[in-house]
């Protein structure tokens, strides 16, 4: 193994769904949520401030497995969704659980956008549940979907939705807020609200994860046919015959090309999408699940876990682990990059 990679202590014991670097840039805590129907929180630096396997800080039980995780406005604070249906607050001081609404089916994603203080939450159900995080007795809006949802990723001013039949639905995030904040807050709210854009997805195949640009200019999509697209919010012609597409994460075995879906994206917090050069980490004994930069963009963790693209479901002990990679000074930062 690299010495600039450790493998984190205490991984979950069934495949992971999702992991988050702490928003704090000067942080190493993590959190991942998985289908062993727990959240683990775990801090990877230790008593002398070096960073390595870490520790497991606390680990929070749920009904169900669980399908998404992030974290709220400070560390302290973290929002699940899972397949019990409910989407919920945990308080890291005080272990606390709180619903802050259920779905009428599992819930497949779970963001927070601190500009605008919302938790929203997308579901199997075909709806956004938008939480006001300002008002935490009100009750969510309830926003109807045209297709189940398979992504969800946010900027400080956009929310993107990833659905079925390659639908892809851009909301404004001020007119959401504005919008809720209208409305009584006591009584269920089911609004149909007009997506600032309605796109359909550059990729022919159906999307796995859509992530969107640090700088608030775009997204990237993958598909399940081992393909990312990169596009630009700018409806401008000039901004859209920017888009791009590229192949990846294929091989070929006995002359026959296999393809992998692409199952997770993440954009450098600092360097994001300007330069595109592709590096080839080692090969992992397991799909790679999810993946993240922590807020300085200093380390790299990756989530692997079995995928079950073999038809079998069964996960054996030592296949779910967790790297963190230290990046070099231009490691991430692409060709060309200064």
């Amino acid at each position: 193994m690299a010495s600039n990679q450790f493998i984190v202590a205490s991984p979950p014991t069934d495949a992971i769904s999702a992991l988050k670097f702490s928003p704090d840039p000067n942080s190493t805590r993590i959190v991942v949520s998985s289908w062993d129907k727990n959240v683990y929180l775990y801090e990877l630096r230790d008593e002398n401030g070096n960073v390595g396997e870490g520790k497991l800080l606390q680990k929070f039980e749920h009904r169900a497995p669980v399908l998404d995780v992030c974290f709220g406005a400070t560390e302290d604070e973290i929002y699940t969704a899972g397949l019990d249906w409910d989407v919920r607050k945990i308080d890291i001081a005080t272990s606390t659980q709180t619903v802050l609404s259920s779905h009428e089916g599992g819930v497949r994603s779970v963001v927070y956008s601190k500009e605008h203080q919302l938790v929203i939450s997308a579901s199997w159900d075909s709806t956004l549940h938008v939480h006001r995080i300002d008002a935490p007795d009100s009750i969510p809006s309830i926003i109807p979907l045209p297709s189940k949802p398979f992504s969800m990723s946010l900027t400080a001013t956009k929310l993107v939705v990833a659905m079925a039949s390659r639908a892809l639905h851009i909301y404004d995030l001020k007119a959401l807020s504005l919008l809720t904040a209208q409305l009584d807050g006591t009584v269920p709210n089911k609004v149909e609200v007009e997506p600032w854009q309605r796109r359909e997805s550059s990729l022919k195949f159906m999307t796995r994860c859509v992530a969107c640009m640090p700088d608030d200019a775009g997204y990237a999509s993958s598909s399940i046919e081992g393909r990312v697209a990169v596009e630009w919010f700018d409806p401008s012609p000039e901004s859209q015959a920017r888009k791009y597409a590229f192949k990846c994460h294929r091989q070929t075995a006995d002359d026959v090309d296999v393809v992998y879906p692409v199952n997770t994206l993440a954009f450098h917090p600092v360097h994001g999408p300007l330069h595109l050069e592709v590096v080839t980490y080692q090969k992992y004994q397991s799909s790679v699940a999810a993946v993240d930069f922590s807020g300085n963009g200093k380390y790299l963790a990756i989530a692997v876990s079995p995928g079950f693209e073999d038809g079998k479901d069964d996960v054996v002990e030592g296949m779910v682990k967790i790297y963190v990679r230290e990046l070099g000074e231009t490691e991430a930062k692409g060709k060309g990059a200064k």
